[in-house]
């Protein structure tokens, strides 16, 4: 689904219903939706009749993915800039208007704080993406911690805050500390379907927007705004940014241009998704990721040893606990046994915490690529570029990417006699196979690739040849 109040009521009628909400990405490709579909379980789909979605969706139940789908008449909620599509008549496909005239049931089933609420996929270690269980607990306690650090300190109360959306709905950023939160606190959601600078601006000088939450390429589209410095941004309360990592410099260029604040931290789908941020009442710390949020732990413990806690200052994997985290993967109980130690769920994060509890992420043990705040995974990048009949070998790494922060780029050994192979020919390729937000930026053509001792291709020399080409940049300028 869009931004729309459709996802809103979809959510929470799910939630009301005792279902589990599985939250499909529009980016997926085909092959991924079916995955989560066919993992989860889930036979009833929920879409609105937009171009861009409803002819999926058609397919997928015509392929006989999901037995029922629900469809939502986008226009409900004001005149879209497409033209809408007509919603079939056949068995299995019900408008969503239709279901309004249906009684309630004459008893609600019983819900447990324990009860799963949410499937929200991540692809963790192997890239093989897995519903992490955000029970109706983790979604609550997660508001919960967010009210706890920022209302007593904001000047605005609850049931006064107006808050843009501009992020996907699909993703844990704007579930769990746009939506959930806001509407907990009885505060106004302004839902866009998409990112648009001016529209923003205008929810801004216009609406009146109070809080912004946006991943750091809307920070730097912001910031590059012209006459940015000149926009009215005074009912601006609260800035955040999540998602990726923030540079600092959008950071302070930010600040300079506005006077505003921007605060950045830390979370992850297992976090629902708080894990830490950036203080309110005392001065941050350029290039870290704040402190852990009220009833958040968080411990750095020895990388071959996870139970061993590490001293302040040593650099390790970061291990968190807390009523937010996730239980588990749905179905994958080795990788839950295997990302969870002692209560702690292993974040696949390095880094360290210094003597005034202030937390640095310094690496990833994950291959894990962060693409404008979306997670990409090398792995399923590579086994879609396998399917090419020309490639012998590939390794997909991310790269320094000025906009998203980091791109895929793919390291790729043609076949003998293969004719050869550019970006654009890959890119038309993997079309049907991956995101697009999973598309690689680069491509490069070895007559090898680098090798472990043991003979499996290594990623590690690539690494560190593009690292090298990054830290000279500002020289060769």
């Amino acid at each position: 689904l869009p931004n729309s109040p459709h996802h809103v009521i979809a959510l929470f009628g799910a939630a009301r219903a005792g279902a589990r909400l599985v939250q499909l990405s529009p980016l997926d490709a085909e092959r991924e939706l079916i995955h989560k579909l066919t993992d989860s379980g889930a036979r009833i789909v929920l879409t609105a009749n937009v171009p861009s979605l409803l002819p999926m969706a058609l397919k997928l139940k015509a392929a006989g993915h999901i037995d029922t789908l629900i469809v939502a008449e986008d226009g409900e909620w004001g005149a879209p800039p497409y033209p809408l599509l007509p919603i079939p008549e056949d068995d299995g496909i019900v408008p969503l208007s239709r279901l309004i005239d249906v009684a309630l049931p004459s008893e609600w089933p019983a819900i447990a704080s324990s009860d799963v609420a949410v499937l929200q996929y991540t692809g963790g270690t192997t890239g093989i993406p897995k519903g992490a269980m955000l029970t109706h607990a983790n979604l609550s306690a997660s508001c919960a911690i967010y009210d706890a650090w920022f209302n007593p300190q904001s000047a605005i109360k609850p049931g006064e805050a107006r808050a843009i959306c501009a992020l996907p709905l699909f993703h844990i950023f704007a579930l769990s500390t746009v939506m959930l939160r806001h509407l907990s606190n009885g505060n106004e959601v302004l839902l866009r379907q998409k990112f648009d600078v001016e529209t923003t601006l205008e929810d801004i000088a216009v609406r009146r927007a109070t809080h912004l939450n946006a991943v750091p390429t809307m920070w730097m589209a912001l910031c590059n705004c012209p006459g940015i410095e000149k926009r009215d941004l005074s009912s601006l309360a609260a800035c955040s940014s999540g998602g990726a990592a923030l540079p600092v410099e959008i950071a302070e260029r930010w600040q300079q241009l506005t006077g505003k604040v921007l605060r950045s931290g830390i979370g992850m789908t297992e976090t629902s998704p708080a894990a830490a941020t950036q203080p309110i009442t005392r001065p941050g710390k350029i290039g870290s990721s704040g402190v852990p949020l009220p009833g958040v732990v968080i411990e750095i413990v020895a990388l071959d040893e996870p139970r061993r806690v590490l001293p302040l200052g040593e650099t390790g994997e970061i291990r968190i606990k807390g009523p937010n985290v996730v239980s588990g993967y749905w179905n994958r109980p080795q990788d839950t046994a295997e990302s969870f130690v002692d209560g702690f769920w292993l974040s696949g994060d390095i880094g360290y915490m210094d003597e005034d509890g202030f937390l640095f992420v310094v690496d990833r043990k994950k291959d894990m690529i962060i693409s404008g705040g979306f997670n990409v995974y090398p792995r399923m990048i590579e086994e879609a570029i396998y399917e090419n009949p020309d490639v012998e070998e590939v390794i997909v790494i991310g790269v320094p990417d000025i906009y998203r922060g980091e791109a895929a780029k793919a390291f790729v050994k043609l076949k003998a006699g293969a004719s050869g192979l550019t970006l654009e020919a890959l890119r038309a390729f993997l079309a049907d196979k991956i995101g697009r937000h999973e598309m690689p930026a680069a491509l490069e053509i070895r007559n090898s690739l680098p090798r472990t001792n043991v003979g499996k291709l290594s990623k590690r020399d690539l690494v560190e040849e593009e690292r090298a080409k990054a830290q000279a940049l500002p020289e060769a300028s």
